[in-house]
């Protein structure tokens, strides 16, 4: 069998890439720029165009083409495969399909789905489940991928090789109503993604319509230290097993003592996944052991130390780009290192999202525990923004509105340059957001 990716270097579409060429499958894919995980997809055996797409890049014996969210309807490849009629999925689509014939785990909230997953996904490996987890982000235990498949040469699993399936649900675009899981984890839920659900009130009857897709029995696993989702499924979900947690749990004593990343976002996010593992009969000595060993994964607080023009300094790398992430981040790296200078790089991520969050945008720059703090231009993301938004705001109005000591605005191929002439040595500095501001963290590597 033949698939072809369209926007084969995102992070969700190149994991479900990798399934299928673990299956052995013929895997060709496009992509605008390349990445680490095109490169990475190449090594593993997929064919793939870089630059513009084109319809020459799709083979018409293709049997299944497989689609990013974010490519356009008038996109080269994907009219070309209508004009072969050929069976064409987006990528929530085709994920979909396979949450259908595992046991899946579905991970879904505002925050915390790729940490949590990762959680489960290690937590089940570790007790001999050998699950195939789908990640938002790459993980040092799975070979520094986004992807584990659930096959193993060793016939002792032979059984559980296709049983459990560990994904996150995207709420954007309502992604997650195409997955049908036995489990759903329920982090946090805070307005986002604006730009598509208008208002608070859509975006939480979109998530309660997918907590609607759990068979009967199945089971929801959420937040009560969250008050919207205690005041939205306080009472009982018909049909559905409701189990909670908390940071009042006596557990939480224990994963602050063991865990190796920071903050209490941490110690929940812990928490949820040791409510899955129960859920499971996975023993708490493996669990507790597994989470022990967790590492933290790409862009999630990722330390290094480096040397940044002969100065020694702590450089972490972080993926947050909502408000409440921000917040809890530096809160987190401030608890960490409580007499250190910490500096912050903070790229906003898409203009609709710093257009309708900007006030929350605003509070929480201003209140941030950092000495420095470094505002570059909104990471603009494609067929996601509009000229009117993009016309309304800007790094530059942030920064003003922001309005504190330490805060300035750079572009992004100054900051380099200015770090290089201001750091002292000693410092901690934070690169934050969802963009490609991580870039930055790479180019620091090579100083």
């Amino acid at each position: 069998m033949k698939i072809h990716f369209i926007g084969i270097g995102g992070i969700g579409v190149s994991a479900l890439a990798r399934y299928y060429l673990g299956k052995g499958y013929d895997v060709t894919g496009s992509d605008l720029i390349s990445s680490e995980i095109t490169e990475a997809l190449k090594k593993k055996g997929a064919k793939i165009f870089i630059g513009p797409q084109k319809a020459r890049n799709l083979a018409k014996d293709i049997d299944l083409v497989i689609y990013s969210p974010a490519v356009q309807q008038n996109n080269p490849e994907l009219l070309k495969a209508r004009s072969y009629k050929l069976k064409a999925k987006s990528y929530p689509e085709a994920l979909g399909e396979l949450t259908k014939k595992h046991f899946t785990i579905a991970v879904a909230g505002s925050h915390g789905k790729s940490t949590v997953a990762a959680m489960i996904g290690l937590l089940l490996t570790k007790a001999g489940l050998n699950p195939t987890v789908i990640l938002g982000t790459k993980l040092r235990e799975f070979g520094d991928s986004n992807f584990r498949m659930g096959e193993s040469p060793n016939t002792k699993y032979q059984i559980l090789d296709t049983r459990y399936l560990v994904i996150e649900a995207d709420e954007h675009l309502a992604s997650f109503l195409n997955y049908w899981p036995k489990i759903i984890i329920l982090t946090t839920l805070e307005p986002d993604h604006l730009d598509y659900y208008k208002n608070f009130k859509n975006y939480v009857l979109a998530f309660k319509k997918f907590i609607s897709h759990l068979p009967k029995n199945g089971w929801l696993v959420a937040n009560r230290d969250d008050k919207n989702i205690l005041h939205t499924f306080s009472t009982i979900v018909k049909n559905v097993c409701v189990g909670w947690y908390s940071l009042k749990d006596k557990e939480s004593k224990k994963l602050k003592r063991i865990l190796k990343i920071p903050g209490e976002f941490n110690i929940s996010n812990a928490l949820a996944a040791l409510k899955v593992a129960r859920l499971l009969n996975v023993p708490d000595k493996i669990s507790f052991k597994a989470l022990s060993e967790y590492r933290g994964s790409w862009r999630r607080f990722e330390i290094k130390q480096l040397t940044v023009n002969r100065k020694q300094v702590t450089v972490i790398n972080d993926y947050g780009h909502h408000p409440t992430q921000i917040k809890v981040t530096l809160r987190a790296a401030r608890e960490k290192y409580p007499k250190k200078k910490i500096w912050c790089i903070f790229q906003p991520h898409q203009y609709q999202r710093t257009y309708y969050l900007f006030n929350d945008f605003v509070k929480v720059l201003r209140e941030a525990p950092v000495d420095k703090l470094i505002v570059t231009d909104i990471y603009s993301v494609a067929g996601r923004e509009t000229a009117k938004i993009k016309k309304k705001v800007s790094a530059k109005k942030l920064v003003k509105a922001v309005n504190r000591e330490g805060v300035i605005f750079l572009q992004k191929q100054k900051i380099i340059d200015y770090l290089k002439r201001n750091l002292k040595g000693g410092e901690v500095v934070i690169i934050m957001g969802a963009g490609d501001i991580y870039n930055l963290y790479n180019i620091l590597r090579r100083c």
